[in-house]
């Protein structure tokens, strides 16, 4: 059996995030630069045809980037999942226990752990941001969020259950993620707005009532 250090704890984590956010969208784009060296590909003269074949294309027609623009700033996932609006300030904890669905390797040819093996990560390493997520059509939802402590906390990682991701990040200026049906049913949220964090080796989930908050102002 494989002993769980924090750095195979660590290789565990980041399986279960990729499993979890691989197709949430960020509003940050980031340039990774070069890996290694770089070599040319072409010869002159090979190059020089494919300048010339280029030019000839109707770039315009051949690809509309007013197009593209659209179907980026309007992309949802089509897995969402609308979730209610909190009736009531409620908090649970969830048991983030986690069975692997694949087989991991140690990078020598053999298996650091099996595929159905069990554990949960909160035992050995702690989590150290919170997570809010909203809808991020319900414009109360919204300006509760920019009113938060939250808004200026990069350590926070904001979510939404539906609405539009670019128009929050340019009104927000902060990145924004979707929080699709695998997010929901991890952290087994049923309401929103939701704050996420953890406490001891569960995830603690505080559904937050914002007409009660607007009242107590």
């Amino acid at each position: 059996m494989t002993i769980l250090n924090k750095k195979n704890i660590v290789l565990l984590l980041t399986v279960i995030i990729i499993g979890l956010t691989g197709q949430s969208v960020s509003a940050s784009v980031h340039n990774l630069g070069v890996l290694g060296a770089t070599y040319s590909i072409a010869e002159r003269d090979a190059l020089e045809e494919i300048q010339e074949r280029a030019k000839a294309v109707d770039w315009d027609k051949a690809f509309n980037r007013k197009k593209a623009q659209e179907k980026l700033k309007n992309y949802k996932p089509k897995n969402l999942a609308k979730l209610p609006r909190a009736l009531d300030d409620k908090t649970f904890l969830v048991d983030m226990t986690y069975t692997l669905d694949i087989d991991i390797p140690d990078g020598k040819g053999n298996i650091l752990y099996p595929k159905g093996y069990t554990f949960n990560p909160l035992e050995y390493v702690q989590f150290p941001n919170t997570i809010v997520v909203i809808n991020g059509s319900d414009k109360e939802q919204v300006e509760w969020f920019s009113n938060s402590d939250y808004i200026h906390d990069y350590n926070v990682t904001f979510m939404i259950s539906d609405g539009s991701y670019y128009d929050l990040m340019k009104k927000l200026k902060r990145p924004v993620y979707f929080a699709d049906d695998r997010i929901i049913n991890r952290f087994n949220l049923r309401a929103v707005p939701s704050v996420i964090r953890q406490k001891e080796k569960y995830m603690e989930v505080h559904e937050v009532d914002i007409k009660k908050k607007i009242i107590d102002k």
